[in-house]
Protein backbone atom coordinates (compact mmCIF):
# COMPACT_ATOMS: atom_id res chain seq x y z
CA UNK A 1 0.00 0.00 0.00
CA UNK A 2 1.60 3.99 -0.41
CA UNK A 3 0.75 6.15 1.68
CA UNK A 4 -2.48 7.78 0.59
CA UNK A 5 -4.16 3.99 0.81
CA UNK A 6 -2.41 3.61 4.49
CA UNK A 7 -3.74 6.49 5.05
CA UNK A 8 -7.09 6.00 4.45
CA UNK A 9 -7.47 2.66 6.04
CA UNK A 10 -5.86 4.22 9.38
CA UNK A 11 -9.06 6.72 8.95
CA UNK A 12 -11.73 3.79 8.02
CA UNK A 13 -10.36 1.83 10.83
CA UNK A 14 -10.71 4.98 12.92
CA UNK A 15 -14.00 6.10 12.60
CA UNK A 16 -15.41 2.52 13.83
CA UNK A 17 -13.53 1.77 16.76
CA UNK A 18 -13.42 5.38 17.91
CA UNK A 19 -17.41 5.28 17.92
CA UNK A 20 -17.07 1.74 19.38
CA UNK A 21 -15.16 3.14 22.37
CA UNK A 22 -16.60 6.16 22.60
CA UNK A 23 -20.40 5.14 23.32
CA UNK A 24 -19.58 1.04 24.34
CA UNK A 25 -16.70 0.26 25.75
CA UNK A 26 -15.05 2.87 27.68
CA UNK A 27 -17.40 3.26 30.69
CA UNK A 28 -16.64 -0.77 31.12
CA UNK A 29 -13.29 0.13 30.42
CA UNK A 30 -12.65 2.03 33.46
CA UNK A 31 -14.69 -0.27 35.55
CA UNK A 32 -12.82 -2.94 35.00
CA UNK A 33 -9.51 -1.90 35.51
CA UNK A 34 -9.14 -0.03 38.34
CA UNK A 35 -6.08 2.73 39.78
CA UNK A 36 -3.14 2.10 41.09
CA UNK A 37 -4.06 3.42 44.20
CA UNK A 38 -5.62 6.21 46.54
CA UNK A 39 -3.96 9.80 46.27
CA UNK A 40 -4.82 12.59 48.41
CA UNK A 41 -6.80 15.17 47.20
CA UNK A 42 -8.36 17.60 49.72
CA UNK A 43 -9.23 18.34 53.44
CA UNK A 44 -12.82 19.49 53.56
CA UNK A 45 -15.36 19.93 56.89
CA UNK A 46 -16.15 16.54 58.91
CA UNK A 47 -20.17 15.88 57.77
CA UNK A 48 -22.12 12.98 59.77
CA UNK A 49 -21.32 9.67 59.21
CA UNK A 50 -17.32 10.74 58.42
CA UNK A 51 -14.77 7.84 58.93
CA UNK A 52 -13.42 9.46 61.95
CA UNK A 53 -10.04 8.24 61.04
CA UNK A 54 -10.10 10.59 57.92
CA UNK A 55 -9.79 13.35 60.53
CA UNK A 56 -6.89 15.85 59.49
CA UNK A 57 -5.07 16.55 63.14
CA UNK A 58 -3.31 19.63 62.18
CA UNK A 59 -5.99 21.58 60.24
CA UNK A 60 -8.55 20.39 62.89
CA UNK A 61 -6.20 22.06 65.33
CA UNK A 62 -5.59 25.13 63.40
CA UNK A 63 -9.07 25.94 62.90
CA UNK A 64 -10.86 24.47 65.73
CA UNK A 65 -13.39 22.28 64.24
CA UNK A 66 -13.26 19.21 62.73
CA UNK A 67 -11.36 18.48 58.92
CA UNK A 68 -11.39 15.06 57.30
CA UNK A 69 -8.55 14.40 54.31
CA UNK A 70 -10.12 13.17 51.23
CA UNK A 71 -9.03 10.66 49.31
CA UNK A 72 -9.05 9.70 45.23
CA UNK A 73 -8.64 6.39 43.22
CA UNK A 74 -5.08 7.44 41.07
CA UNK A 75 -6.95 6.73 37.95
CA UNK A 76 -3.99 6.99 35.25
CA UNK A 77 -2.76 3.67 33.85
CA UNK A 78 -0.76 2.17 31.31
CA UNK A 79 -2.37 -0.26 28.48
CA UNK A 80 0.41 -2.44 26.64
CA UNK A 81 -0.82 -4.06 23.61
CA UNK A 82 0.95 -7.06 22.58
CA UNK A 83 0.06 -7.90 18.75
CA UNK A 84 1.67 -11.21 16.64
CA UNK A 85 2.40 -10.17 13.33
CA UNK A 86 4.07 -13.80 12.89
CA UNK A 87 2.68 -15.40 9.43
CA UNK A 88 -0.20 -17.28 11.04
CA UNK A 89 -1.55 -14.16 11.26
CA UNK A 90 -2.10 -13.60 7.76
CA UNK A 91 -5.18 -16.28 7.22
CA UNK A 92 -8.55 -16.03 7.11
CA UNK A 93 -10.90 -18.11 5.27
CA UNK A 94 -13.95 -14.93 5.34
CA UNK A 95 -13.81 -11.27 4.13
CA UNK A 96 -10.65 -10.57 6.41
CA UNK A 97 -7.15 -12.01 8.31
CA UNK A 98 -6.84 -12.71 11.45
CA UNK A 99 -4.47 -9.65 11.37
CA UNK A 100 -7.04 -7.04 10.25
CA UNK A 101 -9.67 -8.36 13.61
CA UNK A 102 -6.91 -8.14 15.54
CA UNK A 103 -5.65 -3.95 14.30
CA UNK A 104 -9.34 -3.13 14.86
CA UNK A 105 -9.28 -5.21 18.35
CA UNK A 106 -5.86 -2.97 19.68
CA UNK A 107 -7.51 0.32 17.66
CA UNK A 108 -10.51 0.13 20.15
CA UNK A 109 -8.55 -0.47 23.24
CA UNK A 110 -6.43 2.13 22.35
CA UNK A 111 -9.11 4.57 22.17
CA UNK A 112 -11.03 3.35 25.15
CA UNK A 113 -7.89 4.18 27.27
CA UNK A 114 -7.11 7.35 25.84
CA UNK A 115 -10.35 8.07 26.89
CA UNK A 116 -10.15 7.44 30.12
CA UNK A 117 -6.99 9.65 29.95
CA UNK A 118 -4.19 6.46 29.87
CA UNK A 119 -0.96 5.82 28.07
CA UNK A 120 -1.10 3.31 25.56
CA UNK A 121 2.00 1.28 23.84
CA UNK A 122 2.76 -1.36 21.41
CA UNK A 123 4.75 -4.53 21.03
CA UNK A 124 4.86 -6.20 17.85
CA UNK A 125 6.14 -9.47 18.05
CA UNK A 126 7.17 -12.50 15.63
CA UNK A 127 9.86 -14.63 17.39
CA UNK A 128 11.45 -11.60 18.45
CA UNK A 129 10.14 -8.16 19.35
CA UNK A 130 10.03 -6.31 15.58
CA UNK A 131 8.85 -3.30 17.22
CA UNK A 132 8.08 -1.71 20.57
CA UNK A 133 6.66 2.22 20.86
CA UNK A 134 6.26 3.40 24.43
CA UNK A 135 3.41 4.45 26.12
CA UNK A 136 2.12 7.47 25.77
CA UNK A 137 -1.23 9.74 25.65
CA UNK A 138 -3.21 11.19 22.99
CA UNK A 139 -4.65 10.55 19.35
CA UNK A 140 -2.08 11.35 17.54
CA UNK A 141 -0.33 8.45 19.39
CA UNK A 142 -3.21 5.97 19.08
CA UNK A 143 -3.24 6.71 15.35
CA UNK A 144 0.69 6.27 15.17
CA UNK A 145 0.04 2.57 16.35
CA UNK A 146 -3.11 1.67 14.25
CA UNK A 147 -0.92 2.92 11.08
CA UNK A 148 1.82 0.07 12.58
CA UNK A 149 -0.61 -2.39 12.89
CA UNK A 150 -1.61 -1.77 9.30
CA UNK A 151 1.53 -1.58 7.78
CA UNK A 152 4.36 -2.85 9.55
CA UNK A 153 6.09 -5.88 7.82
CA UNK A 154 7.80 -8.07 10.22
CA UNK A 155 11.38 -9.24 9.78
CA UNK A 156 10.02 -12.87 10.77
CA UNK A 157 7.08 -15.15 9.93
CA UNK A 158 7.49 -17.30 13.21
CA UNK A 159 5.89 -17.00 16.88
CA UNK A 160 7.79 -16.75 20.43
CA UNK A 161 5.01 -15.72 22.75
CA UNK A 162 7.67 -16.73 25.52
CA UNK A 163 10.17 -14.58 23.89
CA UNK A 164 7.65 -11.34 23.65
CA UNK A 165 6.65 -11.68 27.55
CA UNK A 166 10.64 -11.85 28.55
CA UNK A 167 10.62 -8.36 26.39
CA UNK A 168 7.99 -6.92 27.95
CA UNK A 169 8.92 -7.85 31.73
CA UNK A 170 12.44 -5.98 30.44
CA UNK A 171 11.18 -2.75 29.36
CA UNK A 172 7.61 -2.21 31.62
CA UNK A 173 8.97 -2.18 34.94
CA UNK A 174 5.68 -0.54 36.23
CA UNK A 175 2.38 -2.55 36.30
CA UNK A 176 0.13 -2.42 33.31
CA UNK A 177 -2.93 -3.43 31.81
CA UNK A 178 -1.37 -6.22 29.31
CA UNK A 179 -3.65 -7.34 25.93
CA UNK A 180 -1.42 -10.22 23.78
CA UNK A 181 -3.52 -10.80 21.14
CA UNK A 182 -2.70 -13.90 18.59
CA UNK A 183 -3.90 -17.00 17.50
CA UNK A 184 -2.03 -18.52 20.11
CA UNK A 185 -0.89 -21.53 17.96
CA UNK A 186 2.57 -21.83 20.16
CA UNK A 187 3.67 -23.42 23.68
CA UNK A 188 6.38 -22.93 26.37
CA UNK A 189 5.39 -19.58 27.55
CA UNK A 190 3.44 -20.57 30.72
CA UNK A 191 6.27 -20.09 33.01
CA UNK A 192 6.97 -16.59 31.98
CA UNK A 193 3.43 -15.92 31.70
CA UNK A 194 3.19 -16.48 35.46
CA UNK A 195 5.95 -14.24 36.17
CA UNK A 196 5.05 -11.29 33.86
CA UNK A 197 1.05 -11.83 35.62
CA UNK A 198 2.35 -11.13 38.95
CA UNK A 199 3.16 -7.80 38.04
CA UNK A 200 0.68 -6.93 35.08
CA UNK A 201 -2.98 -7.62 34.71
CA UNK A 202 -2.81 -9.46 31.95
CA UNK A 203 -5.73 -10.89 28.90
CA UNK A 204 -5.47 -13.05 26.26
CA UNK A 205 -6.94 -12.30 23.31
CA UNK A 206 -7.20 -15.11 20.59
CA UNK A 207 -8.72 -14.38 17.60
CA UNK A 208 -8.76 -17.40 15.16
CA UNK A 209 -10.17 -18.32 12.34
CA UNK A 210 -13.21 -21.03 11.09
CA UNK A 211 -10.73 -23.42 9.33
CA UNK A 212 -8.26 -22.54 12.28
CA UNK A 213 -10.36 -25.40 13.85
CA UNK A 214 -11.49 -27.72 11.08
CA UNK A 215 -9.49 -28.38 8.03
CA UNK A 216 -11.87 -28.62 5.18
CA UNK A 217 -12.62 -31.62 2.80
CA UNK A 218 -11.18 -30.39 -0.77
CA UNK A 219 -9.00 -32.57 -1.82
CA UNK A 220 -5.56 -33.01 -2.49
CA UNK A 221 -3.49 -29.84 -2.16
CA UNK A 222 -0.55 -27.46 -1.56
CA UNK A 223 -0.78 -26.26 1.64
CA UNK A 224 1.95 -23.50 2.33
CA UNK A 225 3.30 -22.93 5.90
CA UNK A 226 3.15 -19.18 6.93
CA UNK A 227 5.34 -19.22 9.64
CA UNK A 228 8.38 -21.59 7.61
CA UNK A 229 7.56 -21.26 4.25
CA UNK A 230 7.40 -24.70 3.24
CA UNK A 231 5.08 -26.09 1.05
CA UNK A 232 3.45 -29.61 1.01
CA UNK A 233 1.04 -31.48 -0.75
CA UNK A 234 -1.60 -32.77 1.92
CA UNK A 235 -5.24 -35.04 1.61
CA UNK A 236 -7.09 -33.11 3.31
CA UNK A 237 -9.74 -36.14 1.80
CA UNK A 238 -8.10 -38.45 4.52
CA UNK A 239 -10.18 -38.49 7.65
CA UNK A 240 -6.86 -39.26 9.81
CA UNK A 241 -5.23 -36.53 8.71
CA UNK A 242 -8.26 -33.90 9.20
CA UNK A 243 -8.67 -35.68 12.46
CA UNK A 244 -4.49 -34.93 13.60
CA UNK A 245 -5.23 -31.33 12.15
CA UNK A 246 -7.90 -30.74 14.81
CA UNK A 247 -6.54 -32.46 17.76
CA UNK A 248 -3.10 -30.65 17.16
CA UNK A 249 -4.83 -27.45 17.06
CA UNK A 250 -7.39 -28.48 20.13
CA UNK A 251 -3.95 -29.14 21.98
CA UNK A 252 -2.59 -25.36 21.20
CA UNK A 253 -6.26 -23.81 22.57
CA UNK A 254 -6.03 -26.07 25.94
CA UNK A 255 -2.57 -25.09 26.44
CA UNK A 256 -3.41 -21.11 26.01
CA UNK A 257 -6.67 -21.33 27.93
CA UNK A 258 -5.10 -23.70 30.80
CA UNK A 259 -1.88 -21.23 31.01
CA UNK A 260 -3.51 -17.98 31.34
CA UNK A 261 -6.05 -19.42 34.21
CA UNK A 262 -3.07 -20.88 36.00
CA UNK A 263 -1.64 -17.51 35.98
CA UNK A 264 -4.25 -15.75 37.00
CA UNK A 265 -4.50 -13.63 33.79
CA UNK A 266 -8.07 -13.51 31.57
CA UNK A 267 -9.02 -14.93 28.32
CA UNK A 268 -11.09 -13.75 25.05
CA UNK A 269 -11.54 -15.85 22.32
CA UNK A 270 -13.31 -14.49 19.26
CA UNK A 271 -13.72 -16.01 15.77
CA UNK A 272 -12.69 -13.33 12.94
CA UNK A 273 -16.37 -14.05 11.48
CA UNK A 274 -18.27 -13.22 15.22
CA UNK A 275 -18.75 -9.83 16.85
CA UNK A 276 -16.07 -8.96 18.86
CA UNK A 277 -18.16 -6.55 20.17
CA UNK A 278 -19.96 -8.74 22.67
CA UNK A 279 -17.10 -10.85 23.30
CA UNK A 280 -15.15 -7.64 24.53
CA UNK A 281 -18.41 -6.39 26.72
CA UNK A 282 -19.13 -9.83 28.10
CA UNK A 283 -15.26 -9.59 29.54
CA UNK A 284 -15.41 -5.80 30.98
CA UNK A 285 -18.46 -6.83 32.61
CA UNK A 286 -17.46 -9.49 34.33
CA UNK A 287 -14.17 -8.20 35.29
CA UNK A 288 -16.04 -4.91 36.45
CA UNK A 289 -18.22 -6.98 38.62
CA UNK A 290 -14.39 -9.19 40.32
Amino acid sequence: MDTKEILKKVRKIEIKTRRLSDHIFSGEYHSSFKGRGMTFSEVRQYQYGDDVRAIDWNVTARYNEPFVKVFEEERELTMMLMVDVSGSEFFGTTLQFKRDTITEIAATLAFSAIQNNDKVGLLLFSDEAELFIPPKKGKSHVLRIIRELIEFQPKSTKTSINGALKFLSSVMKKKAIVFVLSDFMDDHYEHTLKIVGRKHDVTGIRVFDKHDVEMPNVGLVPMLDAETGKTMLVNTASKSVRNGYAEHYLKSVDYFEKSFNHSGAGTISSRIDESYVKKLLGYFKQKGTR
